[in-house]
């Protein structure tokens, strides 16, 4: 009898933020992502000069968990979470750490959206969620195949998820969904009325 198995698994990793302490009390975060993004001028202008969708700090803010007290708490929550998912890719560090390399805000308004992209130069990528209402984007995942299936027929609808080209994960305020950074993913249109908001961030091998 024929034996088929499924190879080169994608991980994808999600939780409560809260799993790990120190807790994040989230009313806090989303506020403190909003008087940021009021008072970044930088970052204001930033988006409007390159047609950004609603506000990220991304190009101007590098320092939030200085900055920030409630940012330094999320970072030590992260690191948790982080080396919790690296412990199940079974990656060897050889003594090394990962570390978190950047974090930034993101604030989506309606009829926003953040086009398919993937994270260079960094190893484990992924966000946290603030703010979802009903309606907002989820994130979509991208089958990293995609580029090599040439001639192959598309897959029917209804097929087993691991065959699905796209993955379409609908996060709730106060998860964390941790990814390899070389997985192509995207945000979809926001049709909720209210602002989609998010932390997202990158961690490197050093």
């Amino acid at each position: 009898m024929a034996q088929i198995e499924s190879l080169f698994v994608t991980r994808l990793y999600r939780a409560a933020l809260s799993e790990f302490d120190p807790r994040i009390d989230p009313e806090e975060l989303e506020n403190s992502c909003l008087v940021i993004a009021e008072d970044d001028e930088a970052g204001q202008e930033w988006c409007e000069k390159n047609g950004y969708p609603g506000y990220t700090s991304y190009a101007s803010l590098t320092d939030l968990p200085w900055r920030f007290p409630i940012f330094q708490d999320l970072v030590k929550t992260l690191d948790q979470h982080v080396a919790a998912f690296a412990k199940d890719l079974e990656f060897d560090l050889d003594d090394r750490e990962l570390k978190l390399e950047d974090l930034w805000i993101n604030i989506l308004p309606e009829g926003g959206m953040h086009a398919s992209h993937i994270h260079p130069h960094s190893v484990i990528s992924g966000t946290t969620y603030v703010s979802m209402p009903e309606g907002a984007s989820a994130l979509k995942l991208e089958d990293p195949r995609s580029g090599r299936m040439m001639a192959a027929p598309v897959r029917r609808k209804g097929a087993r998820r691991e065959l699905q080209p796209f993955i379409y994960m609908k996060p709730k305020v106060g998860d964390v969904l941790l990814w390899e950074s070389w997985l192509r993913h995207e945000v979809p249109m926001n049709m909720a009325e209210d602002e989609r908001i998010s932390v997202s961030f990158n961690y490197k091998w050093e």
